[in-house]
């Protein structure tokens, strides 16, 4: 009896599983995961965590007599190395585990700047792992001096929390501008507006050229010449998929592990679901790093791995808290040509900026207007036919476009 096993420990392995045990399968589940604490909710990470407002056993998914209860065995710290697909077995240090049916969860790894230009200083950090953050809390210290390479969400919401916590923080985007790959302009400069108003020094458009420090780092060395002092830096520059173990195996990769619709290998006994998993969508592989598509996929895996035959049909929401503002994304802005701008129903502070592509609605970004958020999640997802010059019109009833 191999049974099903899951090898990764994040929010995908967690729901591939307790969909299995929800929908009636009895056999063996097995999830391995390299951390050695069992699966965790990332995103607080670098919100609500490092800003210590959300203690260490509010962040785990699932009380520990709940995994013995569903009979799930979770093996933590432990790190398969190898796949043996005609044995069908996974290789677990000296140890072999075979497996009927094989799931790949094994996430992303944030990108290090490289170490000829400092990026393996002491003091260089990366936000990916709870490791990684309690690395990180004891240099969030009032007074010192903190500098952000990169400005997507991770960096900006880091840059946040060191500022509420009376940090001296400098952000660094080579970019024009930030955001520049995940937001319209629209966006980025609401956000930096928010972030400028609280004290973050924000550089666009130069590059870093190097991190100074013999024995830890000291500053940044920018690419024209300007020397930011600091005391420890965060590095936000992305993430590669985790797709080593596939490809040793002789799996297809392509911007990560490569699926079918239905979240299938080229291997038919082996699957993938989450970050690391890249499954056509508009004709190309993509992929989408976020809880909510952790969790939809890892639950459509399982329920295929027992023969439902679905196609994976994501429903892309996203969030990030910075200061006092709560950013909602519903959609995916991808080939975007045309954005509308809303301000907050009922004369409240929140905006939102709706994204069109050939006249469809196909994302909205919701700042502090969670009403604009759950209108425009269901348009898109129900597929209702919007203008962009209803969303413009002040006189718009959002609700009414429901109908």
């Amino acid at each position: 009896m191999a049974g099903i096993v899951i090898v990764g420990g994040g929010q995908a392995a967690a729901s591939m599983a307790a969909k299995l045990r929800s929908l009636g399968y009895v056999g063996a589940v097995t999830i391995v995961g390299e951390e050695p604490v069992p699966p965790y909710q990332r995103p607080p990470l670098s919100k609500a965590y490092l800003l210590g407002d959300m203690p260490l056993d509010r962040l785990t998914l699932r009380a520990d007599d709940w995994w013995a209860a569903q009979d799930i065995t979770l093996r933590t710290g432990t790190r398969v190395t190898a796949i043996d697909r005609a044995a069908k077995t996974v290789r677990i240090g000296d140890e072999v585990l075979g497996y009927d049916q094989l799931a790949l969860c094994t996430g992303a790894t944030p990108r290090w700047l490289p170490e000829a230009i400092g990026g393996h200083l002491p003091g260089v950090h990366v936000v990916r792992t709870l490791a990684d953050v309690d690395a990180m809390a004891p240099q969030f210290v009032a007074g010192r001096r903190l500098v952000v390479i990169g400005g997507g969400y991770i960096g900006l919401e880091a840059a946040a929390v060191a500022r509420k916590l009376g940090l001296e923080v400098t952000l660094i985007e080579a970019a024009p501008r930030i955001l520049g790959r995940v937001a319209c302009a629209e966006t980025a400069d609401a956000i930096r507006a928010l972030h400028t108003t609280h004290g973050v020094e924000i550089i666009e458009g130069v590059g870093l050229a190097r991190l100074l420090g013999d024995t830890a780092v000291t500053g940044a060395e920018l690419a024209d010449g300007r020397i930011i002092p600091a005391d420890f830096a965060i590095v936000g520059i992305g993430v590669t998929p985790e797709a080593g173990l596939a490809q040793a195996a002789g799996l297809r990769v392509e911007n990560g592990i490569a699926v079918d619709a239905q979240g299938r290998t080229s291997d038919p006994a082996i699957w993938a679901a989450g970050d690391c998993a890249a499954f056509p969508l508009n004709g190309r592989p993509a992929r989408i790093e976020s809880v909510g598509n952790a969790i939809d996929m890892g639950e459509l895996v399982a329920a295929n791995m027992l023969g439902a035959g679905r196609d994976y049909a994501p429903k892309a929401w996203f969030w990030s808290d910075q200061f006092d503002m709560k950013l909602q994304i519903a959609g995916l802005n991808t080939g975007y040509d045309q954005v509308v701008a809303r301000a907050g129903e009922g004369g409240g502070a929140g905006q939102s900026f709706w994204y069109f592509r050939a006249g469809q609605l196909i994302a909205v970004d919701a700042l502090n207007d969670p009403r604009a958020y759950m209108i425009g999640k269901r348009l898109i997802e129900a597929g209702k036919p919007v203008t962009a010059a209803q969303i413009a019109d002040p006189a718009t009833e959002l609700k009414a476009l429901m109908a």
